[in-house]
């Protein structure tokens, strides 16, 4: 199990250097898979993967990222309007085929994983978009591994024991400095290739510290939807990692935490 987990986390790591290397289409098309699989994978928990709603939910997707690529903005907000209203046309008019919770889950489907995830390809269009996007992976991976190593080091109190058991305290302590570190590495080596107005060292580890505390929160949220669904994993699409949402769980959190720091505080476009 643990060889063919790390063959796996190997060549995932391979793929997302490939894939944010040459950024463009490329980083749009993969983001966009990943999306539309990782929301298959959620719905599919609930055993609506084949239906109507998803069907709408899969269309409204792809309607987003195309806009996305095309930079109209401004027609998302109509779009996701658009979604609710034909999901409840199907939910109405279908009655009682569907329950609320399905309607619910799916269209919080669209967010949770689309739209959150499409921050990926957000920031790696942002200038020097190329080194920005490693931040999210050093705040999420990063996090994950030294967060893991500190609690099995230091950890004694508990942080979620009904969810997570072996979660602690020390442990996500642990990986949040441990993120932020990694970022202030990553920013003293950057800071020789980029020309940039502030600081890189002190900045990307702020960044890579904040995001590594939000992917916590992910990370949590997509074992919390398996536990009321009683799931082992989203499904078996990566050995040894399980699927989409549970390779990707802590990224969906951080991608858009990281982008509007960027953009927001940093003042990137």
């Amino acid at each position: 199990m643990f060889k063919q987990r790390l063959i796996s986390g190997i060549f995932l790591v391979i793929a997302a250097v490939a894939i944010l290397y040459f950024g463009g289409i490329v980083t749009f098309l993969a983001t966009a898979v990943i999306s539309l699989i990782g929301l298959y994978e959620l719905i599919r928990v609930i055993g609506r993967e084949k239906s109507g709603l998803a069907v709408i939910a899969y269309t409204g997707t792809i309607l987003y990222y195309l806009l996305l690529l095309l930079v109209l903005d401004q027609y998302i907000m109509p779009l996701m309007l658009l979604i609710l209203m034909l999901m409840a046309a199907v939910y109405v008019f279908t009655f009682p085929k569907y329950v609320i919770s399905d309607v619910a889950i799916t269209y919080f489907g669209i967010f949770y994983v689309a739209v959150m995830l499409s921050c990926i390809y957000r920031i790696r269009i942002l200038d020097n978009g190329a080194y920005m996007i490693a931040l999210v992976f050093l705040s999420a991976w990063g996090n994950d591994t030294l967060a893991y190593c500190a609690g099995r080091l230091f950890g004694r109190h508990k942080m979620s024991p009904v969810l997570s058991p072996k979660k602690t305290v020390e442990g996500a302590v642990g990986g949040i400095l441990g993120a932020g570190l990694l970022g202030a590495l990553y920013g003293l080596w950057a800071g020789r290739v980029l020309t940039v107005s502030y600081n890189p060292v002190l900045v990307f580890a702020l960044v890579c510290a904040v995001g590594g505390a939000i992917s916590i929160i992910g990370d949590l949220t997509a074992s919390a939807i398996k536990r009321n669904y009683d799931v082992k994993d989203y499904s078996n699409l990566i050995p040894g990692h399980g699927g989409i949402l549970d390779r990707f769980d802590s990224i969906i959190f951080t991608a858009p935490i990281i982008y509007y720091i960027l953009v927001l505080v940093v003042g990137l476009k």
